[in-house]
């Protein structure tokens, strides 16, 4: 009788290796042409935003997210770059700057979230954006010009701020023959010597803060200084020293228009400090540009609406002694048309007269919806007309995801 043979040892597992980072965000970016964002998310499968919304991706190899998944991930972008993984720990976020070669570049922020990482990576166009590409104003050439004073652009994260300054810094590259110096929290878009010699300069690689490397420009010889962004009193205390000694200086704010930009910039002094800086303020600034991102009626991405403050006598009287009942910065925006400046809603106005935005879309990013509804009053009183829009709307929209997220290319990518 046969003796018994011993079980087969068990199959040694095998543990596929992980799809390389790179590999991943290069597959992200084939989803579509129109990507802003890339997001890695625990419990979540790729994300890109497109338009401003979410989609979910496929991609061999690649399922949903671990938390190891978004660690990995996120150790893949930061690298060696020990002050990033310094500030993380300490802070709980980081910002950095990453590229892939002949792809693309982004500006990218870690953070942690629920004891676990997650990843957003805002898409930097390869190509320097130009005031056509944009469809800027024209008027905003005049901002272009080498003046001393500041121009700040403003908005809610993703409104187009770098961009919109990245165009104004290309035309003064192309047309004037000066030293520009950009100062930035990541480098985002990359500005190669034209007529102009352009030195760009990172926070934590080449300078500490953006106080301190301002106040180093003073002494470089630019005439155009961009700032990424004021963040705190110093950095305003310094571009305000800037403008007043000869210099263009560039920046952005996180504020939704041109009254809560003086407001943010007036509200980080002492109060007995604050009726100088307003002095201060109405001599040196020269515009304020706000902007926001509205979607389109027809679903094809978002269109930009700009709200424009020019310095003029009017205005300057405004900021320096604050605003009150009748003389606010929106009513000489109003009436300064033909001096270069708009407002918000006079200019989603527009874009709901020409079929550009659907009209209850452009009341909830008008700054007034209740003066607003009152200029739209015509159209409003045409009930079967707006209703058969919203109908429209309604038949083209559907019950469906938005086109881009059930599109066969963007749910497998290889």
């Amino acid at each position: 009788m046969d003796s018994p043979q011993p079980p087969a040892p068990p199959a040694a597992k095998t543990t596929a290796a992980p799809v390389p980072t790179a590999t991943i965000i290069a597959s992200m970016l084939r989803a579509s042409a129109k990507i802003s964002d890339l997001i890695f998310s625990p419990g979540r499968a790729p994300q890109v935003e497109i338009s401003g919304q979410l989609a979910q991706l496929k991609i061999a190899g690649v399922g949903v997210l671990s938390a190891e998944d978004t660690a990995r991930i996120a150790g893949d972008l930061i690298g060696h770059n020990a002050h990033a993984v310094e500030k993380l720990r300490l802070e709980g976020s980081c910002d950095i700057s990453y590229s892939l070669p002949k792809l693309s570049r982004f500006r990218v922020n870690i953070f942690t979230q629920r004891g676990s990482c997650a990843i957003v990576m805002r898409v930097i166009a390869s190509d320097v954006p130009d005031f056509n590409a944009l469809n800027l104003p024209k008027q905003l050439a005049d901002a272009a010009e080498l003046q001393p004073g500041i121009v700040l652009v403003t908005g809610p994260t993703g409104s187009g701020k770098s961009s919109t300054l990245a165009a104004l810094v290309n035309q003064i590259n192309e047309e004037k023959a000066c030293h520009i110096i950009t100062i930035e929290d990541p480098i985002e878009f990359l500005h190669s010597h034209k007529r102009s010699t352009v030195h760009q300069r990172e926070l934590h690689s080449d300078a500490p803060s953006f106080a301190l490397a301002l106040r180093a420009a003073l002494r470089q010889a630019p005439k155009l200084i961009l700032v990424g962004e004021m963040r705190d009193r110093e950095t305003i205390e310094v571009a305000l020293e800037a403008a007043e000694t000869g210099h263009l200086v560039y920046s952005t704010l996180h504020t939704i228009d041109a009254s809560k930009t003086v407001e943010r910039i007036i509200g980080a002094f002492a109060l007995s400090d604050q009726n100088a800086v307003r002095m201060r303020l109405s001599k040196s600034f020269r515009y304020i540009v706000s902007q926001r991102l509205i979607p389109r009626q027809d679903g094809k991405g978002r269109v930009a609406a700009f709200e424009i403050l020019k310095a003029t006598l009017r205005t300057r009287e405004y900021v320096q002694k604050g605003e009150g009942e009748g003389k606010t910065l929106l009513d000489a925006m109003r009436d300064g048309s033909t001096e270069g400046m708009q407002c918000f809603d006079d200019e989603i106005e527009k874009l709901i007269r020409a079929g550009v935005v659907d009209i209850q879309t452009g009341l909830s990013y008008s700054t007034n919806s209740g003066n607003l509804r009152l200029l739209l009053a015509d159209l409003l009183e045409q009930p079967s007309d707006i209703s058969s829009l919203m109908a429209s709307n309604k038949t083209k929209a559907g019950t469906k995801e938005p086109s881009f997220a059930v599109d066969p290319e963007l749910e497998t990518i290889v």
